[in-house]
């Protein structure tokens, strides 16, 4: 795929942040619509008249995500109004705390689970089955972290909550190219830790700096165009999920624990908002 010109995008979490920079991309390559959901009204107004101001074609609804029934209205009322969409970047996510998983609240580790790990699952299952159908190129991307790839303490549902989308979102490319959908592409990105807000307060891994958001849209929308199955970034984020894989777990607790990762939430403060 050379861009998403004429077609349609569909991103979640869309009002603000990483969410609203992928938008932006679509408006700038001409998208023939962008689908803005979120569940910040205001907040999803102003993107959406700065897009229209732009010139660009936008639906927006407050969405969410982790409503399986109020994923199954809205995407209706897309697929009724809009169309089918072909490019679905699933983008909305939270962070909650910095407690010890016995200290923390019920209430926040459903809330981490079904926004992150089921809400991707429930938008994408309402629109791939018109991306299967298609005879266009379709694009998925769901944005996971590097905190799926490695455990870290005082973050357990979180990790488990991206452990969980890391998982789902490489097992449906895999069943794309079994079932010879080769059109439809999945690309899963696991950064670290982005000057978002969301990261407020987590301390620095050892040569890993904050991730700027513009750097991880601009080398996300790269890989996605390409049909590429993963973005981890930075490079530190790959050489812990390697030395994860082949060094005894004694030996990747002190390296981990060395260069910061087992640490890096204990000051984390955040802003606790759904994006």
């Amino acid at each position: 795929m050379k861009s998403v010109a004429g077609k349609t995008v569909l991103v979640t979490g869309a009002a603000m942040g990483l969410g609203k920079l992928f938008a932006q991309t679509a408006v700038r390559e001409n998208a023939a619509t962008i689908v803005l959901w979120d569940l910040n009204e205001s907040a999803l107004k102003d993107t959406a008249a700065e897009f229209e101001a732009a010139g660009a074609t936008v639906f927006t609804d407050v969405v969410d995500v982790s409503s399986a029934a109020a994923v199954a209205r809205a995407a209706k009322l897309v697929r009724a109004e809009v169309g089918d969409v072909h490019v679905l970047i699933n983008n909305a996510g939270i962070v909650r705390g910095n407690k010890y998983f016995w200290e923390s609240d019920v209430k926040d580790t459903t809330a981490t689970m079904s926004i992150n790990a089921l809400g991707p699952m429930y938008v994408a299952r309402e629109f791939l089955p018109a991306m299967v159908a298609a005879d266009t190129d379709c694009r998925v991307v769901n944005i996971a972290s590097s905190a799926g790839l490695n455990a870290v303490p005082r973050m357990a549902a979180y990790a488990s909550s991206k452990w969980a989308a890391v998982g789902w979102s490489d097992s449906l490319r895999l069943e794309l190219e079994q079932a010879g959908h080769s059109h439809v592409r999945v690309t899963t990105v696991c950064p670290t830790y982005i000057n978002t807000g969301m990261f407020e307060g987590a301390k620095g891994i050892l040569l890993t700096p904050m991730l700027e958001q513009e750097d991880v849209v601009a080398g996300a929308w790269k890989e996605m165009l390409k049909g590429s199955p993963f973005l981890i970034i930075p490079w530190t984020s790959r050489l812990n999920k390697v030395l994860s894989g082949v060094l005894p777990v004694p030996l990747r607790d002190l390296w981990l624990r060395r260069v910061g990762v087992y640490d890096s939430m204990a000051q984390f403060t955040g802003h606790g908002e759904k994006s």
